[in-house]
């Protein structure tokens, strides 16, 4: 298993990130010679900005990283461009387009809210171009068979399906009655429903549910009441941590305690720059597909230490975009290294879709699966997710999600009710 490498001091290039030295040329989609040219399709303007802002520093800190630890395929440097969805589902197709058609990147990592909207174009016109990225929202298109060369390098999941994850974790804390809020979006009402089906499962009552709720709101009111009148004494909500923070609040208000409250997003160093967030958030666990840098392990170490150096992050915890883009990147690497420093674009997609020990160096309690395409109906490959629960200023791992676990439910497609 490659191990994500020590961190030297020195770093190849004078700016961030970072051709070869004395490597010219162009790492164009045709030439596998060069700098690789890698296009990364994030927000960059419009309502999502602000969530997407780590990703091309998560993206060059990987590749810095791995130049600044002479890895295997160092020597042809990385040229990233950027494109933007402009935080919309056109935008991410026109971003596409562009970083294939115009600047013949050899690879595209995604890491994108609405990369759904470019995912038919991604899987049939640029087919012959590799886009290693982020698998949630609109999901599906990453499982379907026809797009050969899309790989899901996180959260890639299939939200018609369910597995017992959070269900044996709730029972394993004592948890007896579920509650579920979520925005009115496809994944999130079927990631709502499949944890409720995965309470169910493990035989945990259904309490309180309402996948309808209109997205960013903090008007909570009627939520909280409908939790304290049914007796749930667990919560799940994947929705935006403002939501959820109102939702707490308002739970402490109406004397509602829970054993468990679980948020999708909202673990990362923003959320301990804001007092206000801090002080809302006590208590609440917050999932991750990566182990969260608090585990302190040779891998969450090394991946700390670049942020820091490379990503300009004081704390070296990651947010979530930031994140994604370093797995992203360390994806490629991947292919990279297995394929051959300079396999073509066909090479390296054949080369991962039959890898089966990529961990994002270590990051990923399971390696992925990327010949049955990464099907998991939970955040991590082997249906894992890691769960922190903020206490004070600081994320504490909890030791029953550290990580948790489950199996897939047979024979059962989650349907929004």
């Amino acid at each position: 298993m490659r191990r994500v490498g020590a961190i030297a001091a020195w770093v190849c290039a004078a700016m961030f990130l970072v051709p070869a030295c004395g490597s010219g040329g162009s790492g164009g989609a045709g030439n596998t010679s060069g700098p690789v040219k890698v296009g990364v399709l994030t927000s960059l303007s419009g309502a999502a900005t602000a969530n997407y802002a780590g990703t091309e520093p998560g993206v060059k800190a990987r590749f810095a990283a791995y130049q600044a630890a002479n890895g295997k395929c160092a020597a042809r440097g990385f040229d990233v461009v950027m494109g933007d969805d402009q935080s919309t589902p056109q935008g991410a197709l026109t971003a596409a387009q562009k970083l294939v058609q115009q600047d013949h990147a050899y690879a595209v990592l995604p890491v994108s809210t609405y990369f759904y909207g470019a995912g038919q174009y991604a899987g049939t016109l640029a087919s012959e171009t590799p886009f290693l990225g982020a698998g949630f929202d609109g999901g599906e298109q990453w499982f379907n068979p026809k797009y050969d060369n899309l790989f899901a390098a996180t959260a890639g999941t299939d939200y018609n399906k369910t597995a017992t994850t959070l269900g044996d974790y709730w029972k394993k804390i004592g948890g007896t009655k579920v509650a579920v809020l979520s925005y009115n979006t496809p994944s999130a009402t079927k990631s709502a429903e499949g944890a409720a089906l995965s309470a169910e499962h493990v035989g945990l009552a259904r309490g309180y549910v309402n996948i309808r709720i209109p997205f960013g709101t903090t008007d909570v009111g009627p939520y909280v009441l409908g939790i304290k009148e049914s007796g749930a004494d667990v919560l799940y909500a994947p929705v935006i941590p403002d939501t959820g923070f109102a939702l707490m609040t308002g739970l402490r208000q109406a004397g509602v305690e829970m054993k468990s409250v679980l948020l999708a997003t909202g673990y990362g160093a923003d959320l301990l720059k804001s007092p206000p967030a801090i002080a809302a958030g006590q208590g609440v666990g917050f999932m991750t597909s990566f182990a969260p840098t608090e585990m302190n392990t040779e891998a969450t170490r090394a991946f700390s230490a670049a942020l820091k150096q490379y990503a300009g992050s004081e704390s070296g915890i990651p947010s979530f975009s930031m994140a994604v883009g370093w797995v992203s990147a360390d994806l490629l690497i991947e292919g990279l290294e297995k394929a051959g420093c300079n396999a073509s674009q066909e090479q390296l997609m054949s080369a991962l879709r039959t890898d089966k020990t990529w961990t994002a160096g270590g990051l990923f309690p399971k390696p992925a699966d990327f010949e049955n395409r990464g099907s998991y109906s939970v955040g991590s490959p082997g249906n894992c997710t890691f769960i922190s629960i903020l206490r004070g200023d600081k994320f504490v791992p909890d030791t029953n999600g550290a990580p948790a676990c489950g199996e897939q439910i047979p024979d059962l497609k989650v349907v929004p009710k």
